[in-house]
């Protein structure tokens, strides 16, 4: 009979480097599944704090335009701006001597990850009072 433990051992050997070679791929691909994970979570709460600026912006008073910037925390920053589309003047022979305004608003969450910066923008157009100049 011949012996064949050299055979035996290194087809165990090349065993083992075939699992290694599949264990890096999986961890590889876990690790990028992680950091995918962290990326849309740092979105959401980039959404979330977009939408509550916007709302804070656009309800009750008057709309204002100009440009305002800030930091939310966590690293988050935000940039308002609000800025007059249309406006129209009322037509003397309807009830309603208002006049009112189109405003474009728009705000825009950035935060920065690793080397890059990543940014959120939402935009709405809201019916307003015109700010009057002079």
């Amino acid at each position: 009979m011949r012996d064949t433990r050299g055979f035996t051992l290194l087809e165990v050997l090349i065993a083992f480097v075939i699992a290694a070679l599949a264990l890096g791929v999986m961890f590889e691909g876990a690790v990028g599944a992680l950091r995918a994970s962290h990326t849309a979570a740092q979105y959401d709460e980039a959404v979330a704090r977009a939408r509550s600026r916007l709302a804070m912006a656009t309800s009750g008073g008057a709309l204002m335009p100009g440009d305002w910037t800030g930091d939310d925390g966590g690293g988050y920053r935000w940039h308002l701006h609000v800025a007059p589309i249309a406006s129209s003047t009322p037509h003397p022979a309807v009830g309603s001597p208002m006049p009112l305004a189109l405003y474009s608003v728009s705000v825009t969450v950035t935060w920065p990850d690793g080397d890059q910066t990543h940014e959120v923008r939402l935009v709405s157009e809201q019916i307003g009072q015109p700010v009057s100049g002079g």
